[in-house]
């Protein structure tokens, strides 16, 4: 067995989660008042430090929320203004095709028209 001085510096070694743990073991083992309140304040405290590191998380999840929402929106931002420019280079790429469509087209309307010229030339 430990004498209380070891058992006190054994107890501010261990993490308030192992202390609440060895309170139990100790409960059985000395069944005094003053342990009674001491272990009672000790998973008090325990319980108190895990819900400041549950927040703690909490508090950094929303953080990295934020950040990862802030970075999608420029995201989205910067493809916005990639669509835009590339919509601006098609417009002009596009002016020189349509024109040539409609050269196209033009030349083909001549051609079916000169085809019949062709052949009652070729018949005269």
């Amino acid at each position: 067995m430990a004498t209380p001085k070891q058992q006190q510096m054994l107890e501010q070694q261990q993490s308030p989660m192992q202390r609440v743990k060895n309170s139990g073991v100790m409960m059985m083992m000395s069944e005094s008042p003053v342990n009674d309140e001491k272990e009672e304040e000790m998973a008090e405290s325990a319980l108190a430090l895990f819900r400041a590191k549950e927040e703690e998380i909490e508090r950094k999840k929303m953080e990295v929320r934020d950040r990862v929402q802030a970075y999608m929106g420029r995201v989205e931002e910067a493809t916005r203004r990639l669509a835009d420019i590339r919509e601006e280079l098609d417009d002009l790429v596009d002016p020189m095709r349509k024109d040539v469509a409609i050269l196209r087209k033009r030349i083909d309307t001549i051609n079916r028209e000169m085809k019949p010229l062709g052949q009652t030339c070729q018949k005269k």
